[in-house]
């Protein structure tokens, strides 16, 4: 299968769920990366027009947990996201977000995820990483 067909079928099983709901799309991915944007809009924000801090954290947690999927299918596992932390570095209050997250960490029991999410200038917005628990499927 090809990467544009995967790509289809990750976006796809993620319909009506909040990676959906508020916009995220996985936009690329490789053994060492996965990519997705997410809209800044009503959505997105909260009450004072600036990206809500918690859709930030919901982008970095939706790009490591796929990128850690992808990674532990390749054993017939599972991850779950265990512990999550972020730093919101500058606002935004309207356009795109682009998140990038990388392993850091890709072992049989633990992975770290680490996420950066940029605006359209290239801004860093927000930093986070992500630990996963890695669990064999059932």
């Amino acid at each position: 299968m090809n990467k544009k067909e995967i790509l289809k079928r990750i976006n796809h099983r993620v319909q009506n769920t909040m990676t959906s709901n508020i916009g995220i799309e996985v936009t690329d991915y490789d053994d060492n990366y996965i990519c997705g944007k997410m809209p800044v809009d009503e959505r997105t924000i909260q009450p004072w027009g600036l990206l809500h801090g918690g859709a930030s954290v919901a982008l970095s947690e939706t790009l490591g947990s796929i990128g850690g999927e992808l990674k532990a299918k390749q054993n017939n596992e599972k991850v779950v996201g265990i512990e999550i932390n972020a730093n919101h570095i500058k606002s935004v209050k309207e356009g795109w977000v682009y998140g990038k997250s990388i392993p850091i960490k890709v072992g049989r029991k633990i992975q770290v995820w680490e996420t950066k999410i940029l605006n359209e200038n290239d801004d860093l917005i927000c930093i986070s990483r992500l630990t996963l628990a890695v669990l064999k499927v059932k």
